[in-house]
């Protein structure tokens, strides 16, 4: 184990925030620094490789996904020995505070991302729109963003009725609309559900030349934890930063979901929703003979009973009428 492996070894389980931030702290001071930076936002910083993925993340959200506690970019510092510099906010904040923009001009001043070779941005939710708004500071950069929203000024998305209360934030100052901040990233992929309506529309917002949307459809509203669950997370943000992502790529990447139950249940929801039976029946007979899952066992034998009823209970057709006899008019 390297000496970084035995740093980053944490079990931060459990801790109050404040706990949690003293640990993290301590940490920041032996492999790069730690910042608090106002009352809802701190940035801890991890020296260690060429590339650099600069994470967003909520401390509710690190503590409901980390096994370990830990913020989800320590993965890769371990597995890829990737630098690391992580925003964490209290909460889902937007990361629309000046004590941010100060932070991101004062590593501007110090030349902080022309250290690194390969910049990689990356968030969910609206970690995913300040990871998307904030990789200005460094052009060239590559965004992964999952369900980012595209900005809460109403007048831009007025029908996005989630966060009304966020209404309050002004986000047409700086760092602001997040499509015209990934304009100087060299790539940028956007990942989403086009069946969760909102998010689908925030996504067509982002619609630019250096950006891949990738369509995750009946995934639902919680893809950084189904991606963490189907062991994906890593290897998409690892294929961003190599340049390897693409459309093939992603499908082939994908298609592990076939086994992931959460994805076949929600599959499933939909053909019952749109009242299709026979696609019902044959995504249960297909799932019950790759997998050992009694509920789609169950469901493949009632859609089966209830065809078979149906079938039985249809009124036979009418015999047809004789042909009247040659002549008879």
């Amino acid at each position: 184990m390297s000496d970084i492996d035995e740093t980053l070894t944490l079990d931060l389980t459990g801790l109050r925030t404040a706990d949690w931030l003293a640990a993290l702290s301590e940490l920041g001071q032996s492999t790069g620094f730690f910042e608090q930076l106002g009352k809802r936002h701190a940035a801890l910083f991890i020296d260690e490789g060429d590339t650099l993925l600069v994470s967003f993340e909520s401390i509710p959200g690190v503590q409901a996904l980390s096994d370990d506690g830990a913020p989800l970019g320590f993965d890769l510092v371990r597995s890829q020995g990737w630098s690391h510099l992580c925003l964490l906010s209290d909460g889902d904040t937007w990361f629309r505070d000046q004590r941010i923009y100060g932070f991101f001009d004062q590593l501007n001043d110090d030349g902080f991302f022309d250290d690194f070779e390969r910049v990689i941005f990356f968030g969910a939710g609206s970690c995913g729109y300040a990871a998307a708004a904030y990789s200005v500071a460094a052009p060239g950069a590559r965004v992964v963003a999952l369900q980012p929203q595209a900005s809460l000024d109403p007048r831009v998305s007025e029908w996005d009725d989630r966060f009304a209360r966020m209404r309050r934030l002004s986000f047409t100052d700086r760092y602001g609309y997040a499509p015209d901040m990934i304009d100087a990233a060299d790539r940028a992929f956007i990942l989403y559900d086009p069946r969760e309506p909102l998010d689908a529309m925030h996504s067509a917002l982002f619609t630019r030349r250096n950006v891949t949307r990738f369509r995750l459809p009946s995934m639902g509203g919680a893809l950084q934890g189904d991606l963490i669950e189907l062991d994906l997370l890593t290897p998409i943000i690892v294929a961003a930063a190599d340049g390897t992502l693409d459309t093939a790529r992603f499908a082939a990447m994908m298609r592990v979901r076939r086994q992931y139950a959460p994805y076949l249940r929600k599959l499933l929801a939909r053909l019952e929703a749109h009242d299709r039976p026979g696609l019902a029946e044959m995504l249960c007979r297909n799932v019950t003979s790759r997998m050992h899952a009694p509920r789609f066992q169950r469901k493949l034998e009632g859609l089966r009973a209830a065809r078979k009823a149906a079938q039985g209970n249809a009124d036979p057709e009418p015999a047809p009428e004789p042909e009247p006899p040659a002549g008879d008019a």
